[in-house]
Parts: structure tokens; sequence; C-alpha cells
């Protein structure tokens, strides 16, 4: 079976920032859905979490997290959207996180699993790389996604998300 990746849609933030990055509307046609994003924001130091949001809500949702910053590996866990790890602004110049989000039978009335890996950039001392593994505990179809900077942070310019839908074809 081959897997076919359709570009839904590509938000780029401009020069004023965006407080988040949103999807909306999304078409229940596909098998799973995937974002792919390379993020950056205002937050003064290297790193921030950032969150996902799930037609209009962080609520209903659980995660167990593995994080490794080239010298110590922890494991925590919560009860918040929280799905991953970006560049902060004092993170080296110019450089953005790399994020990867899988959502599976998204369409499905089941509850929703996410996967995701999230590599936070950084030349100077240490950098942090993300897996969380997710739970949203509704059996809704999911038909809007938001990334959410942490703390109230925003968006900085030329952070960039793409929402794939997935295709089984035979």
């Amino acid at each position: 079976m081959a897997l076919t990746y359709v570009a839904i849609a590509t938000t780029t933030v401009g020069s004023g920032g965006a407080a988040n990055i949103e999807f909306t509307s999304i078409p229940g046609t596909y098998t799973d859905l995937v974002i792919k994003a390379s993020l950056r924001d205002t937050r003064n130091g290297p790193a921030n979490d950032f969150s996902m949001e799930i037609n209009g809500a962080a609520t209903n949702r659980t995660y167990k997290a593995l994080k490794g910053d080239g010298s110590t590996v922890t494991t925590f866990s919560g009860s918040t959207a929280t799905i991953g790890v970006e560049d902060g602004d004092t993170a080296t110049a110019s450089t953005f996180a790399n994020v990867e989000i899988y959502i599976p039978n998204y369409a499905g009335s089941n509850n929703k699993s996410i996967s995701a890996d999230s590599a936070q950039e950084n030349n100077q001392s240490a950098a942090e790389v993300w897996m969380v593994a997710s739970l949203w505990s509704q059996t809704a179809a999911i038909t809007s996604l938001k990334l959410v900077p942490g703390n109230g942070f925003s968006y900085k310019q030329y952070s960039t998300a793409t929402l794939y839908g997935i295709k089984n074809t035979v």
C-alpha cells in the first residue's frame, strides 16, 4: 500500500509575528494527518515548549514525553496539550526547530492518538530533542488544529507549518 502526502495548507508567519498557527476546515477525506513545521518564538531563552489545540480546545489530553539535551535524558507526562519544543529567541540566530506531528485516523470515531518529534536547533551550549505520545480523549473528527507557543509568547517571522493529508492508495 503506497502512502500519498497531499498538502492541504501552508502558513508562514509574516513580519509582525503571530500568536499561533492555525489550520481550519480540515476535510475528512484523508486517512491520517501530518504537520511538518519550522518554528521559532519570542521567548527570551534558547527553547520553549508549544502546544496543539484540537477543534479549538486544549482539554481532554494526556501525554508522555522523552527529552534529550545532549547530556541528559528525562521523561515527563501531563494532562495538557503540550506537544513539543521549539526555538526561543536566544537560540542561534536564524535557526528554527524542526517539528513533525502525526495523527492517524483523525476522522474516525475513536479517541485520537498523536505522535510528535521536535528538535530545537542551537549551535551554542545545548539543544533539546523531544518525542511525545499524546491522546485526545474525544471521538469527534478533527476539523481544526492550532499550534500555540508556551507561556504566552508568539511565533517569529518565517516560522512555517504545512498540514498534509495522507491517502492510502493501492
